[in-house]
Order: C-alpha cells, then structure tokens, then sequence
C-alpha cells in the first residue's frame, strides 16, 4: 500500500471505531505518515527508535501524508481527504538527535519530530504547514462544511 493508502485507511478505521459507539454524531479522525523513500516512518515507540527515525530523516526531503475521515453512522456519511507536503530536513548532528530524543517532544509524533518545536529542522516546505503538524485545515474546513457546520468566527 502506499503511504496514501495506509494514511486514508487508518484515518477511516478510527472514525467508523468512535463512530460505532457514537452512531448519531460526526466523527472526525487523522492520520498521518511521513515517508522518505520506500521507508515509512510512523510514530516511534520508544526513544531508540526515535533516534532511528531522526538519523533516516536527516538531510532528506521526505514526504508527510494526512488523510482525514468524517463519518456519521446513522446518517451513511463517511468523507475522506488527503493533503500530501513535501519536507526538507536540514542534517542534524549525533548531537542534535541525542537532545530531542532527550527532551522527549518525539512522544506521539510520525517521523519522531513536530514541525511546531522549537527546533523542528526543516528547512523547507511544500504544501500545508497544517498537514505536517498532523490536520490539515485546508481539508478538514471544506469537509465540516459539507457536513452542514458552519464556521463562526
């Protein structure tokens, strides 16, 4: 599957969970995959495999997926999305790597890092800032739209 796919997948399969307890109410959920190359990067489980992931994406342009999931049981609705950015990490030292993964800010994160950290690395992007931090506006506003939410400002 591509990261596409297991992003969109994965997003789906939280909603219709929540949404089976839930069935009267709108569900959103997300998730998101960053990719570089064939490796898929998810969110790592433990600090070793934080640094892991930091040593893959040093120095790379990697890709972020999000794929977003509004479903509504006894309503038949179930709207997915995706946004797809492209990100350039700038390369980090030993050093680096070893004091995020000791700040612990790796914690939930595909890819071990967060866009919005005080040193998040990147050097440059392509495509939704939103996405890369892990919901993508550009697509979840348009989809609550459709669902009949108004936006108030």
């Amino acid at each position: 599957m591509s990261p596409q796919d297991i992003a969109r997948y994965l997003a789906v399969a939280k909603a219709r969970v929540v949404a089976s307890t839930y069935p009267d109410d709108l569900v959103l959920a997300a998730d998101t995959i960053v990719a570089v190359g064939d490796t898929l990067c998810g969110k790592p489980v433990d600090p070793s495999d934080a640094a892991h992931m930091l040593r893959r994406l040093s120095g790379s342009t990697h890709t972020v997926v999000t794929s977003v999931a509004l479903v509504c049981q006894n309503k038949g609705m179930e709207v997915v999305d995706s946004q797809i950015s492209s990100v350039q990490m700038r390369t980090l030292t030993g050093q680096e790597i070893d004091t995020y993964v000791a700040s612990g800010d790796w914690c939930g994160k595909a890819g071990g890092y967060g866009i919005q950290d005080d040193d998040p690395f990147v050097t440059r992007l392509t495509g939704s800032h939103t996405n890369i931090i892990g919901l993508p506006m550009e697509i979840v506003l348009p989809m609550l739209t459709q669902a009949g939410i108004k936006r108030t400002h």
